[in-house]
């Protein structure tokens, strides 16, 4: 959903710090890099000591850089089959992180295993989400539905988190991470779907007017 309707947006105030990048002489590969150190660091060191508003503020300075480095490839003619593969693989690694810190966190002095085992759940269930999305494109079809994309994902972790790290009740993180959870699963269930019909499709179009139980020519 925010990939639909706040990527232009962000794409426009964030293309001159791109362009000032790479003036500087720094590359989009570089860029990926630090952002997801950045994220890593904020999520693993500063969530599972309690500090949840300053883990959210260290992690929002870092996570653009997953625009930036798309803005700055595009613009100087950098775009790779290489860079798309990194910049995709270490999102999976941020995202991991963020989910991951809450685990630490849960299980450590925020002591709420609830909370704690929803945030696993999230964490799980936003790799499969990203795994069958990527299994299917390696296929040759799309899986362009779903409720819980990964943008929309994030921005509502760390929103929650920041604001419980301001003196929100925690309960409110566990109800979103709920949602999330249910979100995410969903989301699995209908580009599954979403598949099926492509890979049925295109079976149907290769065995052209068989007739039922009449094996089609290999």
């Amino acid at each position: 959903m925010l990939n639909r309707f706040a990527r232009a947006l962000i794409t426009r105030l964030l293309t001159p710090v791109a362009a000032l990048l790479l003036r500087a002489r720094v590359s989009p590969d570089a860029v990926t890099l630090v952002g997801t150190l950045g994220v890593s660091v904020g999520a693993l060191w500063l969530y599972p000591t309690g500090h949840l508003l300053a883990g959210t503020l260290v992690i929002t300075a870092f996570v653009f850089s997953d625009t930036v480095d798309g803005i700055m490839a595009r613009s100087s003619g950098r775009s790779s089959t290489w860079g798309a593969y990194l910049d995709s693989t270490l999102d999976r690694v941020g995202d991991a992180a963020v989910f991951g810190g809450l685990v630490l966190w849960f299980t450590g002095g925020g002591d709420d295993r609830l909370t704690a085992v929803l945030a696993l759940a999230c964490l799980c269930l936003g790799a499969v989400v990203s795994y069958a999305k990527a299994r299917a494109e390696g296929l040759g079809m799309t899986a362009n539905v779903g409720i819980a994309e990964r943008a929309d994902r994030l921005v509502a972790v760390l929103a929650t988190t920041g604001l419980v790290g301001l003196g929100l009740p925690r309960v409110v993180l566990t109800v979103v991470l709920a949602l999330l959870a249910l979100a995410s699963l969903v989301t699995v269930v209908q580009w599954m779907l979403v598949v099926r019909r492509q890979a049925l499709g295109t079976v149907d179009g290769r065995v052209g007017h068989a007739r039922p139980g009449t094996p089609a020519a290999s």
